[in-house]
């Protein structure tokens, strides 16, 4: 049986410190971070900074040096042994003399799980499997869930009174949380691939679903509209920059308006529907296939009744502010059919719960 160390695990800590400095760049690639350590100095270290550039084991040797002979390498994620978009780690480990190498977590793949590691020992190299391997699983919880199911890991948002409304009975929502809450809800557009949301908030918000932060680097992600029956205003600002604008339609929806739109440059997707839906699990399973490994749906209500009806959700997110709406044609946060009993409903697990200057910030994920 291996033993793991408490070198070990402060050392895997310092990768995953390392692999976040690539949050938001590496889709549909995971976060990896690397360290190479000789006789108790560090002597290397990298992480992995966008899908095609080194890997953080690359960028590490080659910050060692001639220092990596006899050193041991320290990385989150298992080496690969496979060419993709970079040549496998696991030659250039051996090629660079390392003797021992401890990592936290396997590689998910179906395809190559367990290659690395199985490789590195057949050369006589001494593997360390599974240290922090919960907490390195955590931080690359995207990567897992598309690289396994060839979906995007999906994170439903929302913003709601203490009385779970979205909207007042007029169809209002600005503001309902706080100007911190929204800035959170920036920082999390710009680490996803996608922001999705359904035809009647872009009727009713006419959002522009971009990034605004004061500072660092902003990453636009892909916005993408529901909108079974294409009735998105043709001067909706979402369509102002057509490039980064999919809409995803129904089988019924206007051919001239989709030629319309076509030739302003946005792109149609066409799924078939039943019962008047497009299906969420096709869509996703589109969208997975494009190389979207995460997506940030905010709405609205009924889009979000349909994320939940199918089980199609990840991780919740919801910001709830100190107030109360009432009302009883006040939007709540889940629309659709609902469900018949308690028994039936949706229960959530490791939950977080912070203060954003009075909201109340709650992360979650559904039991399975």
């Amino acid at each position: 049986m291996t033993v793991i160390s408490n070198t070990d695990i402060h050392y895997i800590k310092q990768t995953l410190r390392l692999a976040r400095k690539g949050l938001g760049r590496t889709s549909p690639n995971p976060m990896v971070g690397a360290v190479v350590v000789r006789r108790g100095t560090v002597v290397g270290q990298g992480f992995h900074q966008k899908a095609g550039g080194p890997h953080a084991e690359q960028a590490a040797l080659v910050q060692a040096g001639a220092k990596a002979k006899g050193a041991t390498l320290y990385v989150n994620l298992e080496p690969c042994n496979h060419f993709g978009r970079t040549p496998p780690c696991a030659q250039l480990i051996l090629e660079k003399g390392i003797k021992k190498v401890v990592f936290g977590m396997t590689d998910p793949n179906p395809k190559v799980r367990g290659g690395g590691a199985q490789w590195l020992r057949s050369k006589g190299i001494e593997v360390v499997a599974g240290v922090l391997e919960k907490e390195c699983r955590k931080l690359n919880e995207v990567f897992v869930k598309w690289i396994t199911t060839g979906m995007p890991f999906v994170i439903l948002k929302a913003a709601a009174s203490l009385d779970g409304r979205i909207a007042t009975r007029t169809g209002d929502s600005k503001w309902i949380s706080n100007e911190r809450s929204r800035q959170t809800v920036h920082h999390l557009r710009s680490h996803v691939d996608a922001v999705l949301v359904g035809i009647n908030t872009v009727v009713m918000d006419d959002p522009l679903l971009t990034v605004r932060l004061r500072k660092g680097k902003i990453n636009d992600p892909l916005r993408i509209v529901l909108d079974p029956r294409l009735r998105i205003p043709l001067k909706a600002k979402i369509l102002e920059d057509p490039s980064q604008t999919l809409i995803v339609t129904g089988a019924g929806a206007s051919i001239r308006k989709k030629n319309n739109l076509e030739s302003k440059g946005v792109e149609i997707i066409s799924l078939p529907e039943q019962g008047g839906r497009i299906s969420i699990r096709e869509m996703l399973s589109v969208l997975g296939r494009r190389g979207l490994s995460s997506l940030l749906v905010e709405g609205g209500a009924e889009v979000h009744g349909s994320f939940l009806m199918e089980k199609q959700l990840d991780k919740l997110v919801l910001f709830i502010a100190p107030l109360l709406i009432g009302g009883r044609q006040a939007k709540g946060m889940v629309g659709g059919g609902g469900i018949t009993r308690i028994s039936e409903a949706l229960r959530f697990k490791e939950m977080k719960v912070k203060s954003l200057k009075g909201d109340i910030f709650v992360e979650a994920y559904p039991e399975k």
